[in-house]
């Protein structure tokens, strides 16, 4: 005798590939959702990625100061378009560069300017983010965490399989 859907309701009857399809998919909903705020922040601000990201480093840094090797570092951009990168801000006013005894540029700080502009332009998306996260009981917080840190973890693994299988000299079978 065939189940009645009455007499099945509470079971979830997508496969596990279905539902995993679905996480998948909410995930790229997701990204590109982000893209687009991420495209009328740099808009709203004249700013480009590089930008955005160097004073997101700065910021999460002591003092809002770094050196800029740390910028090359985390940009992963040559020191002469750090160097131009840094120019910008300066003068748009969201970076001082401070000196050392010497008389050289040693640090990049962040200014309150800079400060006051991010948390203008998005301060209220933000807040949204924070309360649907805070909406969230402990169990489903400790699990999107979990699931989030996975998928970081085995998109940054791809490119070291990426590059594994570039450098075997043998095909693949």
């Amino acid at each position: 005798m065939a189940e009645s859907q009455a007499d099945s309701y509470w079971y979830d009857e997508r496969s596990e590939r279905e539902r995993a399809r679905e996480v998948l998919e909410a995930l790229r909903t997701y990204r590109a959702a982000e893209r687009a705020m991420r495209r009328r922040t740099r808009d709203e601000m004249s700013m480009g990625e590089n930008e955005l990201l160097a004073l997101r480093y700065l910021f999460r840094q002591p003092g809002h100061v770094a050196q800029p090797v740390a910028l090359v570092e985390y940009l992963g951009i040559s020191p002469a378009a750090t160097s131009v990168l840094i120019d910008r801000l300066e003068r748009s006013g969201h970076v001082q560069r401070e000196q050392n005894a010497a008389g050289q540029p040693a640090t990049v700080r962040a200014t309150a300017h800079a400060d006051e502009d991010v948390r203008q332009t998005l301060g209220r998306m933000h807040e949204l983010m924070y309360a649907v996260a805070a909406g969230m009981d402990a169990q489903a917080q400790a699990n999107v965490t979990d699931f989030l840190r996975a998928m970081a973890d085995a998109v940054d693994g791809v490119d070291s399989a990426v590059a594994d299988r570039a450098g075997r000299s043998e095909p693949r079978p």
